[in-house]
């Protein structure tokens, strides 16, 4: 794993909500610690209501995970775009979090363990 990055299994369990949606509860979620960040939660995709995520044209990349796509979270009462990311081909030093869903938090965006 690169030197700075970690990865554990998140405890507990895990929600993501979402223009007053559950997008999901997970209590397979895995946390990534990097040095400089805050850790960030990445649910199985499996546990998450892929209904309200469309995917964005959005890619970035990491010189230490890989490229990422993005999805945007659309319910009734709004759209966020660009709220969430994955990795669908991670670099092997954190294949763990192949495929898996992250959430940028904020007003709209709310991940917590419960």
């Amino acid at each position: 794993m690169a030197d700075h990055i970690t990865i554990e299994k998140a405890p507990g369990k895990w929600s993501v909500r979402s223009g007053g949606a559950v997008l999901g509860e997970s209590v397979n979620a895995l946390r990534l610690i990097e040095n400089g960040y805050d850790p960030v939660i990445y649910f199985p995709r499996e546990d998450i209501a892929m209904a309200f995520l469309d995917p964005s044209d959005k890619t970035t990349h990491c010189p230490h995970k890989g490229d990422a796509t993005y999805f945007s979270i659309v319910n009734k009462s709004s759209t966020v775009p660009d709220a969430v990311w994955s990795y669908e081909a991670p670099k092997d030093a954190v294949s763990d979090i192949g495929g898996y869903l992250a959430f940028y938090e904020s007003d709209m965006v709310k991940v917590e363990q419960i």
